[in-house]
């Protein structure tokens, strides 16, 4: 998120002092005071943090007076609004407060993300590892991403990491309507089959084709784990298994990880672990990349 810089924290203040001309200075301070403390600029979007602007005393003047002013404040065409994260599908409630057009895009590293900011969430903390899947070099793999979203590592990994080609799976509609414009705007999608639906009822689909497997669901990905040791090609691959580990003790949730896996009798090696962000109090995403050796014969 992007901290209020000098210039829009002055315009803003300005705007407070114009719309609310003739209000005692005590109101005026209290606006002031209530004015957000950062917001996220991309596109010719600003998105403004939940809750900013809900206190009553807003409502003196007309809103959509109000929104227009801070659009102009802080020069964009579009203003939302974040709301909260929520359902199995990770569905966002974000409030368009000003502008007439759903549609967004960001820019990182050179891939282009494009979603509606209404329906589909994106989360800025996981940044560098985006980063990190696309400066690895998949020129010659087959990658399996079980839980593509709107194509937060799938389009690094085509992009910038140039992956032969990549089998993306997801069960949200919404989001396989973006991540299929993400696709279309990078020009990749040539090389990326998108299967909708519920990835554990794919099949052979999925089975014995893949070098590499990205499992990006949290909390946990336990439920993907036996499609994706199925999916790896006999001679073995990688996993990146994300999930949220305890602050204090990270290692046994990598133990967890390592043992589940383990389960599907093929050997399970740790390569590195990173954190992505803080998840909650004492929570942290992380992500455990692990090797998978060879199919046995006896398995």
């Amino acid at each position: 998120m992007r901290g209020v810089s000098r210039v829009p924290k002055e315009k803003l203040v300005s705007m407070i002092h114009e719309l609310f001309k003739g209000q005692n200075e005590q109101l005026i301070e209290e606006l002031i005071e209530d004015l957000p403390k950062g917001w996220e600029r991309f596109d010719d979007v600003a998105l403004l943090p939940l809750n900013a602007f809900s206190n009553s005393r807003w409502d003196l003047v007309n809103r959509e007076t109000l929104w227009e002013n801070v659009s102009v404040a802080l020069n964009v065409k579009r203003l939302f609004r974040k709301g909260e994260i929520s359902g199995e599908r990770r569905e966002s409630s974000a409030e368009l407060l000003h502008g007439n057009r759903l549609d967004v895009e960001r820019i990182e590293h050179g891939v282009n993300f494009v979603y509606r900011i209404t329906e589909c969430m994106f989360s800025q903390g996981n940044l560098n590892e985006r980063k990190r899947m696309g400066d690895l070099d998949l020129s010659n793999e087959e990658i399996l991403d079980l839980y593509a979203g709107i194509g937060y590592y799938t389009l690094p990994m085509l992009v910038r990491g140039n992956a032969k080609h990549v089998t993306a799976t997801e069960w949200n509609p919404n989001a396989i309507r973006d991540l299929r414009k993400g696709l279309e705007r990078n020009k990749v999608a040539e090389k990326c089959k998108v299967i909708e639906g519920d990835n554990r009822s794919h099949g052979n689909l999925l089975e014995a084709r893949f070098d590499r497997v990205v499992l990006g669901l949290l909390p946990q990905a336990w439920d993907g784990f036996e499609t994706a040791m199925k999916a790896i090609r006999p001679i073995g691959g990688i996993l990146h298994v994300h999930g949220v580990a305890s602050t204090k003790n990270p290692e046994e949730w990598e133990e967890e990880v390592i043992m589940r896996l383990s389960q599907f009798r093929r050997s399970v090696t740790k390569i590195d672990v990173f954190k992505i962000k803080s998840y909650a109090p004492y929570w942290d995403h992380r992500v455990l990349d692990v090797k998978i050796g060879p199919l046995s014969s006896n398995s």
